[in-house]
């Protein structure tokens, strides 16, 4: 019996396929640029199973921290903001999603806003076999970062790496790519000119007082949120690795999808 194919996470970050200093700013010369790597990437790995997702950015940030959503949701207006970010959201999905399929590529999106239930702003209950099986029949899923019902909090906000980390747990991808705009993780942010090649979760400790957060509106967290998060997924999954690296550069996913490291590498100790 063969093996399956090894399967990858793909998010492409808010602050890529945003205007993130603007509002409901997309950036389609770079989304579809973005689409026709993956495209390119699964012609010369025809076997490589992909689920995506993407960020929120400039879309569902901006209301989110208007109102609070990730902190909880109780009274009528933060439940209208709930809704708004909810609307935020769903329109950039709507276009990732036509630029995926204007690349010729068979997406099918799964919104957590329909299908996830949060406790404390964590995946709680998720029936996760539509997703499995799309991935089955060779299809590539889509999530994306966005409101959720949750049993502590009334409502929150999931970022895509709440999503990829129980996604993680079950699906036990190889790889996990998180493309940005920063060219990985920088030793001396903002200054930016030393790229960190490699972390472990043993090594971090002494760079985390370096790593700086988002440039703009980011209401789940920054760079070192997501370095944090990631190495701690690690650790519980032995032989993950997460890629944070620029998907500005052309070329630069293609070659992350192929299997190369165009950016900072973390993996385990």
């Amino acid at each position: 019996m063969n093996e399956p194919a090894p399967l990858i996470f793909l998010k492409l970050g808010g602050s890529l396929i945003t205007d993130k200093h603007g509002t409901s700013t997309p950036r389609p010369e770079v989304l579809r640029r973005l689409a026709q790597e993956i495209a390119a990437a699964r012609q010369v790995c025809p076997h490589l199973r992909l689920v995506l997702g993407h960020g929120s950015g400039s879309f569902g940030h901006v209301p989110a921290k208007r109102h609070h959503t990730r902190q909880g949701v109780s009274t009528p207006e933060q439940w209208l903001g709930f809704a708004e970010v909810w609307r935020e959201a769903r329109a950039l999905n709507d276009i990732v999603v036509q630029e995926l399929c204007a690349a010729g590529l068979p997406v099918i999106a799964f919104p957590p806003s329909a299908a996830i239930l949060a406790r404390g702003a964590k995946v709680s209950d998720w029936d996760h076999r539509p997703l499995q099986a799309a991935l089955d029949h060779h299809l590539l899923p889509l999530v994306q970062g966005d409101v959720a019902f949750d049993h502590a909090l009334g409502g929150t906000i999931l970022s895509t790496e709440d999503v990829f980390e129980h996604l993680t747990l079950l699906l036990r991808p190889q790889r996990i790519l998180l493309a940005g705009i920063e060219a990985g993780v920088w030793e001396d942010f903002p200054a930016c000119t030393r790229l960190i090649p490699t972390i472990t979760p043993a090594a971090f400790p002494a760079l985390s007082s370096h790593l700086g957060g988002s440039a703009a509106v980011d209401v789940t967290g920054g760079m070192e949120q997501k370095v944090t998060s990631m190495l701690a997924l690690i650790q519980r999954q032995p032989g993950l690795q997460v890629l944070i690296f620029s998907g500005e550069h052309p070329g630069n996913l293609q070659s992350a999808l192929c299997g190369q490291n165009p950016g900072t590498l973390l993996l385990g100790d």
